[in-house]
């Protein structure tokens, strides 16, 4: 038996009357949080709210979804493909020596017929497919703050292999994506008379004002001995190359399209439209085709029939759910939250029936 005053039966000195000989511990404070015992909204899907749900999603998505198909049915489109058009038959079985040929006739002439009318304005871009322009190595290979600031111009670590030239000299703007600017101009005219091409704002009003500065000027770009693509006037600074601007927001598909200009008048139906086409541009490298497309406009931009045929297979696929669910619920009811369904109040006939 211990003696009053000393150790414990242990043999260690014994605990001072009110203080805790329990052991630390970490367990956390106790709340309701840590606990998850906060009050939670538990939904119960009924067949009700199911049917509800699908019906709602079925007559809100097929109206918008037949919207958008006509309206992607309204705009009229001219697609023309003249990558192999535009290549003399004598470099027909090699297109590469001609487009990097500096002292073969670029020029190409090709005749458009306009299907229907096309209201103004009428958006000219250039298309072009198998070009990655998502490759990690190009997205990368330029310098924002040099483009936003003529005192950053010296900052190229970003933009390998396009970064200086052979005497050290920053390339303004640097990189890849502003070295294979595209460029093959188009002019047009309807009975040999020009049609002006407005390629004022065609870029994003938000890169004009903060990507690009209205101090930074072209510098020794384009002047190695490969030339990449488009070269650019050094007088203008880069916040009014809109062609620049353009082509640097980069695209997330191998296919895609760029603005280069409007049309301001109407193009009437019928009418025959002359195009000279600066075929400069090299995709012949890598089996890539270029062409020129003429479109309008809708509310909805411009033609784009899938997003129709999206709303409308959604819609429809939630409609036709709603019905099946409502054809089982009349012909096979089941009440909620029948115990007899559990499968431990089944007997075992019952069990082997299912």
């Amino acid at each position: 038996m211990a003696e009053r005053g000393g150790t414990s039966s242990a043999g260690g000195p014994a605990a001072a009357p009110g203080i805790d000989a329990r052991e630390p511990t970490k367990k956390p404070k106790y709340s309701r949080f840590s606990q998850q015992e906060l009050p939670a909204f538990k939904p119960i899907l009924t067949p009700g709210w199911v049917i509800t749900a699908f019906v709602t999603i079925g007559v809100v998505f097929v109206p918008i979804g037949v919207g958008s198909l006509f309206a992607s049915q309204q705009v009229v489109e001219i697609l023309d493909r003249y990558d192999l058009d535009c290549v003399p038959s004598s470099f027909s079985e090699n297109p590469v020596n001609y487009i990097q040929d500096s002292n073969t006739n670029k020029t190409c002439t090709r005749s458009l017929v306009v299907p229907k009318q096309m209201k103004a304005p009428v958006y000219v871009y250039y298309q072009l497919t198998n070009f990655y322009q998502n490759h990690r190595r190009y997205v990368k290979s330029r310098a924002d703050a040099q483009l936003r600031s003529k005192s950053s111009e010296g900052e190229t670590t970003t933009c390998a292999p396009e970064a200086v030239t052979g005497d050290n000299q920053p390339i303004v703007p640097c990189g890849l994506i502003a070295w294979s600017l595209f460029n093959d101009t188009y002019k047009f005219s309807v009975d040999n008379k020009a049609i002006d091409v407005n390629k004022k704002d065609i870029s994003w009003k938000s890169d004009r004002e903060h990507k690009f500065g209205s101090d930074v000027y072209p510098k020794n770009f384009q002047s190695g001995s490969l030339i990449g693509g488009g070269k650019l006037n050094e007088s203008v600074p880069l916040s009014e190359q809109e062609d620049l601007i353009v082509w640097m927001r980069t695209a997330a598909l191998p296919t895609f399209r760029k603005l280069y200009g409007r049309i301001e008048v109407d193009l009437e139906a019928n009418q025959r439209i002359t195009v000279l086409i600066e075929n400069n541009y090299n995709t012949y490298n890598f089996e890539g085709k270029k062409s020129l497309v003429l479109s309008t406009a809708t509310w909805i931009g411009g033609k784009n029939d899938f997003l129709g045929a999206a709303y409308l297979t959604i819609g429809g696929l939630s409609l036709f759910l709603a019905i099946c669910f409502i054809l089982v619920y009349l012909v096979k009811p089941r009440p909620l939250g029948d115990p007899s369904y559990l499968s431990w109040n089944k007997s075992p006939a019952d069990q082997t029936d299912g």
